[in-house]
């Protein structure tokens, strides 16, 4: 890319914005942010018990995203949040007008079978399908891509180097 970009790898519980936003960090040569660390506790103990978060759940924890983005305009970054709704998009684009995003997408059953596997996580599989309800993609107006999440890390961040190029292009 030539100057260095916010990233915000976004998607659904998952889809590995955890395993990919470190590796694109690492080829972007940027400091890369776990979006969960920026949760408060109620909210990781709502999502522990099986609760979706409401959207003024979600208001402190975009703000400090977006303060974290804001705090690295110019200097390039990567942070993982899932942003699945415009609002919450755009909610980050105020705090940090230049990020982008890259929406890591895919199968619904391939999705479920990657979290019923990981370990020590607070999201349970049981909440997938109310992420899935309200997520709305990037639209034609945002800056961003999506990405497939089918095949290795590696490939998954090689599509989305690919991707982030292509859009300074």
């Amino acid at each position: 890319m030539s100057t260095p970009h916010v990233v915000v790898v976004m998607g659904v519980a998952g889809t590995g914005k955890t395993t990919i936003g470190p590796l694109l960090a690492e080829r972007l040569g940027v400091p890369y942010a776990e979006g969960d660390d920026f949760h408060p506790e109620a909210n990781i103990a709502k999502m522990s018990a099986g609760t979706p978060l409401t959207d003024e759940d979600r208001g402190p924890w975009l703000d400090a995203i977006g303060a974290w983005a804001h705090g690295r305009a110019g200097l390039g970054g990567v942070v993982s949040s899932s942003a699945l709704k415009r609002a919450y998009r755009d909610r980050l684009r105020a705090a940090a007008p230049g990020i982008v995003f890259v929406h890591l997408s895919g199968d619904r059953a391939l999705i479920e079978d990657r979290m019923a596997r990981r370990k020590g996580h607070f999201m349970p599989t049981a909440l997938l399908d109310s992420q899935f309800a309200t997520l709305q993609p990037l639209q034609a107006d945002e800056a961003g891509t999506a990405v497939d999440v089918a095949g290795s890390p590696g490939e998954i961040t090689d599509r989305a180097v690919e991707a982030l190029r292509a859009l300074d292009r």
